[in-house]
């Protein structure tokens, strides 16, 4: 018996082109101070993101940007501002340029304010981070013991005895996963000097 073919019509609305023009991604350079490039840096990295989703997020919450834009008085002068070219949404770029011109607030200072707010949260991904070193360095102890334990089980057993090559199995496994963890203690050292 054959199958009939079927055929699919998509069909695209203007609410759903306004949509997907909204996710288009724009680049767009603001003045930010290091340390709010470098926190949203790295809480990206943490958290496994890309920083476009991050910021994209933090300028979806209008509330908070009109909240910062209502009750902003001046940059302040004494931080050093960097210029920094960022991948934003459309939409974002958008809702940012529209409260900045309500509001009369500078662009730069919506987005500095609200990176801002994530402060908290870099600050507990870091004492995240030394949790994870600590526990890094128990497992270091542990594969050094692990390779201790077999080679005198090699030297008890022979090298082709059944338990022993389990252990090799066994170390095998585990040396590639310590290495995994290992490599993501190190992706997260840059937190360790915010």
């Amino acid at each position: 018996m054959r199958r009939k073919k079927t055929s699919i019509i998509l069909e695209i609305t203007d609410e759903s082109a306004l949509g997907m023009r909204g996710r288009q991604s724009v680049r767009t350079t603001f003045k930010l101070s290091e340390r709010a490039i470098t926190a949203l840096s790295i809480l990206a990295g943490q958290m496994g993101i890309k920083q476009k989703s991050l910021f994209d997020h933090l300028m979806d919450d209008i509330h908070a940007l009109k909240t910062i834009a209502r009750e902003f008085e001046n940059f302040p002068k004494k931080d050093r501002r960097v210029t920094k070219t960022f991948v934003i949404s459309r939409k974002t770029l958008e809702i940012l340029e529209a409260i900045s011109a309500q509001y009369n607030t500078p662009r730069d200072a919506l987005v500095e304010f609200s990176i801002q707010r994530i402060l908290p949260l870099v600050e507990r991904e870091k004492a995240r981070h030394r949790k994870r070193v600590e526990i890094e360095t128990h497992l270091a102890e542990h594969v050094r013991q692990s390779a201790r334990l077999l080679r005198d089980a090699v030297e008890a057993l022979g090298e082709e005895d059944p338990i022993v090559q389990e252990m090799y199995s066994m170390l095998r496994s585990n040396d590639l996963i310590y290495k995994r963890i290992r490599a993501y203690v190190e992706k997260g050292k840059k937190i360790e000097e915010f």
